[in-house]
């Protein structure tokens, strides 16, 4: 079914615009399939060819809606190569899924380097930002170059209902903005060194590694409320440290920074009721013994909410934790796995819809 819209696109291409809407009905409630390509010249609207992943966005034919009321799903598939732009997916974009045609993430990179102070605030710095409902990613490496100089946003995602299988996120202070919707990470890479996973969406990061480029707090979760269902938990998964000897936060570092210059945190509070558990995780030797950082709150027990489970490695040293963090029990940490943690009212399996994915 899928190789036969395939070739309608195809012969749409070399068309009238005005022939292509005549077979439109034909595709209803099938999904469309795009090419993206550095190879690619033109990128005329209505063509299922393009230069940039952002033209890609702007002009791809929508799927139609089946007799069932499920929508299709807009394929976008990205040649090899590295794609030097900033990457909008706007809410009426739902069910988009990038795919890299590449053997691994790196072969599809999409790039850019800008930092708050050029762009005049944090937000304003991301590679990509995705706000479309059930927009997926596989084999991509979405990257932000400004370096050790301050906030620089790879990914920023609000949307519902996100996965993302074997991507990678590279940069260094606030590599990922998780900040809304239900988030499922599965077989991917996350690079950063200061508050490098940070906002307030529910997100499970599953079998994933997550990489310390430098000293600092791995994440920076920010649940403002108690019942708030948010929070990250992050499962099956190795965290990683590539910090050398004698290296600073630099200038970049945040005030209050009270881990040593040579050790990283599990995470701290970015907003009070802040909530992120460790389950069934590798942690390396140079992880602060303290493990989490009340980011200079005053109160006697911090009002966030910070657990593990069954860690390992030389640096899950659970007798010298916090003493307000929490180990949890093996149904306390059950609640976290992504079929539960994520499934919400409509009953959503991100795992299942992973194994989707190529």
């Amino acid at each position: 079914m899928r190789n036969r819209i395939r070739i309608v696109l195809a012969i749409c291409g070399g068309l009238n615009l005005a022939v292509c809407f005549c077979f439109q009905p034909l595709a209803r409630g099938q999904d469309v399939h795009v090419r993206v390509s550095l190879d690619v010249k033109t990128g005329i609207e209505g063509t299922t060819e393009f230069p940039t992943i952002q033209m890609a966005m702007d002009h791809h034919p929508f799927a139609g809606v089946g007799p069932n009321g499920m929508p299709g799903r807009v394929y976008i598939e990205i040649a090899p190569g590295v794609y030097h732009e900033r990457v909008i997916v706007t809410q009426n974009h739902a069910n988009i899924t990038l795919v890299g045609m590449g053997k691994t993430p790196g072969d599809v990179v999409i790039t850019n380097s800008l930092n708050a102070k050029q762009a005049g605030g944090t937000f304003f710095t991301e590679t990509v930002e995705i706000n479309g409902t059930g927009f997926e990613a596989d084999n991509i490496t979405f990257e932000n170059t400004a370096g050790n100089t301050g906030q620089a946003v790879a990914a920023a995602v609000r949307a519902d209902r996100a996965i993302f299988k074997h991507c990678r996120f590279l940069g260094h202070q606030d590599t990922l903005f998780a900040d809304y919707g239900r988030q499922y990470y599965v077989d991917s890479y996350i690079e950063g060194g200061v508050d490098f996973i940070f906002g307030n969406a529910t997100a499970v990061f599953d079998h994933s590694e997550i990489h310390a480029n430098g000293p600092g707090y791995l994440t920076a979760q920010s649940r403002t409320s108690p019942q708030q269902t948010t929070g990250y938990a992050i499962i099956d998964s190795k965290v990683t440290s590539g910090i050398e000897a004698g290296a600073g936060s630099g200038d970049a570092a945040p005030a209050r920074d009270t881990i040593s210059r040579h050790t990283i945190s599990l995470g701290r509070p970015w907003r009070p009721y802040s909530r992120v558990v460790y389950i069934d995780t590798e942690l390396p030797a140079d992880v602060d013994h303290a493990g989490w950082n009340a980011w200079g709150k005053t109160t006697a027990t911090p009002l966030a909410y910070y657990a593990e489970y069954r860690d390992s490695g030389p640096g899950a040293n659970a007798a010298a934790r916090v003493s307000w963090s929490h180990q949890l029990t093996a149904r306390q940490a059950a609640q976290y796995r992504p079929r539960m943690f994520l499934t919400g009212a409509d009953h959503w399996d991100p795992v299942a819809e992973a194994e989707k994915l190529p």
